[in-house]
């Protein structure tokens, strides 16, 4: 089988760092779809925008060594605990494909790069390949009552998320309005770091629409220092 990507994805993320750990987690982070050349016909996308949300599948583009390991580490068991890669939703595969569901925000039909998806709640880097696209249908792709394995046992806690004031401003003067300062904290509250990493001291850093991100996390409270 020959696979090759029929679009790549834009986001605020230019690192896999930061980015939702799953889709949907985020809901107002946004993202767009730009198609290759070979795809840019609106007759591909005729019908879509009857449909709420899409299934993207997708490549680890960031994964830089293959996984060999049958079992991994899952973040929602605080990165100690090692299952089964197939009972995980793992970054960290065999083959590097990625599946997420998202909402359609609208479709720009008529760019320079064709008719552009834009969509929110995406958990995918900048410049991710994008393989295919299937609409998400309710009858046959929800399963209202389904277990979810150790996951309902290990409820995700967000993180409470501080901006001083005088941070909050510089966000402003580097051109992010309330409403991406708002999304930055959502994403922070879902706790970017290596989940085995709890030092109060330490300062991480991710990228977030262009911007380097600079935080600390003590007990339940993520601080953004710079």
């Amino acid at each position: 089988m020959e696979i090759k990507p029929i679009a790549y994805f834009r986001s605020p993320f230019s690192s896999k760092f930061g980015i939702p750990k799953q889709a949907g987690l985020v809901a107002e982070l946004e993202g767009q779809i730009v198609f290759e050349p070979e795809f840019r016909n609106p007759d591909a996308l005729r019908g879509m925008e009857g449909f709420d949300y899409l299934w993207l599948i997708w490549e680890f583009s960031a994964n830089r060594h293959k996984a060999h390991s049958p079992v991994v580490r899952p973040p929602v068991l605080g990165g100690n605990e090692k299952v089964g890669v197939f009972a995980t939703r793992s970054p960290f595969r065999p083959n590097n494909i990625g599946l997420s569901s998202v909402k359609i925000s609208h479709i720009e039909w008529e760019t320079p790069h064709g008719p552009v998806i834009h969509v929110k709640g995406a958990d995918l880097m900048d410049k991710t390949p994008i393989f295919d696209i299937k609409p998400y249908v309710v009858y046959a792709d929800s399963h209202p009552g389904a277990r979810s394995g150790f996951v309902d046992d290990r409820k995700w806690q967000k993180l409470d998320v501080e901006i001083s004031e005088d941070v909050d401003r510089h966000l402003r003067l580097q051109g992010l309005n309330a409403e991406k300062i708002e999304i930055l904290k959502e994403v922070l509250a879902q706790d970017p770091r290596p989940h085995y990493q709890k030092d109060p001291h330490k300062v991480y850093g991710m990228p977030y629409e262009g911007l380097d991100i600079h935080f600390t996390v003590c007990d339940h409270t993520l601080t953004v220092v710079k």
